[in-house]
């Protein structure tokens, strides 16, 4: 069925509430199929049984829309074939469907679709949904998989990367103040804190000694022990006691939903050009309380060699990434390894690493090792990651 036979078969006031937000049917061959299909299947009357729900939740944890990465006309009528449905739902009930709560909540919030839904008063209205109550569940770090070995980077590229320059890390320092109110932890809570990010180890099953696991941060620091996503905002707000402060919610392709990430970026980029952003996060570093609200990751940023007034970009992530997609450093001995849970702030890993971050000259995000000088550029499956015009920058 072509994307126009099955737009026809929606029922009104889907079918006007899809046409009057007038989105792609689909940027290539491929997406317009994958289109149609949920056009269709948005149509049909059992689309919304329980059963249902629970599939397309499941369907929908590693993605932030329904086809590719970007808002298409199926976005729009899934949505308003689940309306009806969430509308009715007790929190619980929604709850249970975390990643399809989600995706719901995002879209019912798009300007094209508000914009759509007001003329069809009150069939669209927002659905107001209980978040803040969600239960909490526990963030695992991903796992690293086996791949082929991507191309080395050019002997070339190690000469041209440029000393970090301080100018960011200054800004995330400023802005990871944490509240003054906010307690000290005492000595006692620290020890517990720290026992618990050791990683218990396998017991032998002829001796019965407990084997390393493979996220130990045993040893000196090293990039692997950091946990890269590719993230997506799904929505950005100034931070309202600060600011030079961005408030964020963004999708890294999890159960529980978007984290709620702060990022000192006010005064270098445009609120505008933050909205709807792909980027790289950092998702292990501990959470941290800045002016009142909760981090819990951090936005891989390049400052310009020149210093942060020169210049600060967001890192980007390679085209048809997903939310959650790992991103690692190139090299046998980093690319396979699996991140950190959380990394212990009193061994300071991050800090010790961050100094090897920069860019090459072909604007290739990569970590350059400080005793070899050998380059490990910073990928995904999908290729590697860029900052958008900067050279020679440090990343933080």
């Amino acid at each position: 069925m072509s994307s126009h036979q099955a737009f026809a078969a929606l029922q009104s006031p889907l079918r006007e509430l899809v046409a009057g937000a007038a989105l792609p049917l689909g940027a290539s061959e491929k997406d317009t199929a994958e289109v149609a299909a949920w056009i269709e299947k948005a149509a049909q009357a059992d689309f919304v049984k329980p059963d249902a729900l629970s599939s397309l939740d499941a369907q929908l944890v590693p993605r932030t829309y329904l086809v590719s990465n970007y808002l298409t006309a199926a976005d729009v009528a899934v949505y308003g074939a689940l309306r009806p449905t969430f509308a009715q739902l007790q929190p619980a009930q929604y709850h249970a469907h975390p990643a399809l709560t989600r995706f719901f909540d995002h879209i019912q919030s798009r300007p094209a679709v508000r914009t759509s839904a007001a003329a069809l008063a009150p069939a669209f209205d927002l659905v107001s949904l209980d978040l803040a109550s969600a239960p909490a569940v526990e963030r695992k770090p991903l796992e690293a998989k086996k791949k082929d070995k991507p191309a080395k980077a050019a002997d070339a590229a190690a000469a041209s990367a440029a000393p970090p320059a301080p100018a960011a890390k200054a800004e995330r320092a400023e802005a990871r103040k944490a509240d003054d109110k906010e307690a000290k932890p005492s000595k006692k809570k620290e020890k517990k804190e720290a026992a618990s990010e050791k990683p218990e180890g396998k017991k032998k099953a002829d001796g019965g000694k407990a084997a390393p696991a493979p996220a130990d941060d045993a040893g000196g620091p090293v990039p692997s022990m950091i946990d890269l996503r590719v993230g997506h905002i799904l929505d950005v707000k100034k931070h309202p006691d600060a600011d030079g402060l961005y408030v964020e919610q963004i999708d890294f392709g999890e159960e529980t939903g978007p984290r709620t990430v702060v990022s000192g970026l006010v005064n270098y980029i445009p609120i505008e050009q933050m909205q709807d952003k792909w980027l790289v996060g950092v998702c292990n570093l501990k959470p941290a309380n800045m002016r009142g609200v909760k981090s819990f990751a951090m936005v891989l940023c390049a400052t310009s060699k020149d210093g942060k007034e020169a210049g600060i970009e967001v890192i980007q992530p390679p085209p048809n990434s997903k939310p959650g997609d790992r991103v690692y450093f190139e090299g046998a001995e980093y690319e396979d390894k699996t991140p950190l849970s959380q990394l212990n702030p009193k061994k300071k890993i991050f800090e010790t690493v961050q100094p090897g971050f920069t860019t090459l000259e072909t604007r290739e995000a990569a970590w350059v090792d400080p005793a070899t000088k050998s380059v490990h550029r910073i990928r995904t499956k999908e290729g590697v990651c860029l900052s958008p015009t900067l050279v020679g920058a440090s990343l933080s």
